[in-house]
């Protein structure tokens, strides 16, 4: 997606070899251009998979989740990390770990808003270890639901998510895969197969 990877190239920031910042268009301030842009994007991708409804988990997952239910026309819902007072019945748990915060979370979803009918699409910011995705997997799948797809916006392709994911048959679409970090410097995987380059912070092959 050209449009996100250039945004990637002008205003994230790679803080380490691990860590990529995007604060300022996806994980504090929002782009709003930019996420109905990928909820289009997103809503081609799976065109095709008679998606119901859509997970994610709060809070950056939001957005883009959002976006793609407004385009599919299909309820959004998000998997809380913290407990709620008005969320106390029928819930759903899972543990998933984060690699960029460095904790786990325990995220619940209500058992009536997810049945054995739904084929539900998984949307998320990020793609590292593939830990939140498999946690809503399970969950989708504990009522018997399908998991229709997940959808990615930003991958680490240097991180081992993506291929658990398939090892574990879920069908994964990424729409941007960072290959390297390093400070200053971003590494697409497309650039460095299809032309050996580097990506520098504010260049665009």
């Amino acid at each position: 997606m050209k449009l996100l990877k250039e945004k990637v190239l002008q205003e994230g920031i790679a803080l380490n070899e691990q860590v990529l910042k995007v604060d300022s268009f996806i994980n504090h301030q929002i782009d709003a251009k930019l996420m109905k842009e990928i909820g289009l994007e997103f809503a081609r991708l799976f065109a095709n998979e008679k998606v119901t409804k859509i997970l994610t988990i709060e809070s950056s997952g939001i957005p883009p989740a959002l976006m793609t239910g407004l385009e599919m026309d299909v309820p959004v819902i998000f998997a809380k990390k913290h407990k709620s007072l008005t969320l106390t019945e029928e819930l759903i748990s899972q543990e998933v770990y984060s690699f960029t915060k460095q904790v786990t979370s325990n995220v619940a979803v209500s058992r009536k808003y997810l049945n054995s009918e739904d084929h539900v699409l998984i949307i998320d910011d990020f793609l590292a270890n593939g830990e939140a995705a498999l946690g809503l997997a399970k969950i989708i799948e504990s009522v018997g639901a399908k998991v229709a797809g997940i959808g990615i916006v930003i991958e680490k392709a240097f991180q081992p998510g993506n291929a658990k994911l398939q090892e574990a048959g879920y069908r994964v679409e990424s729409l941007v895969r960072i290959k390297q970090l390093a400070k200053g410097s971003i590494t697409f995987v497309e650039d460095e197969e299809e032309q050996g380059q580097t990506s520098s912070k504010g260049e665009l092959n």
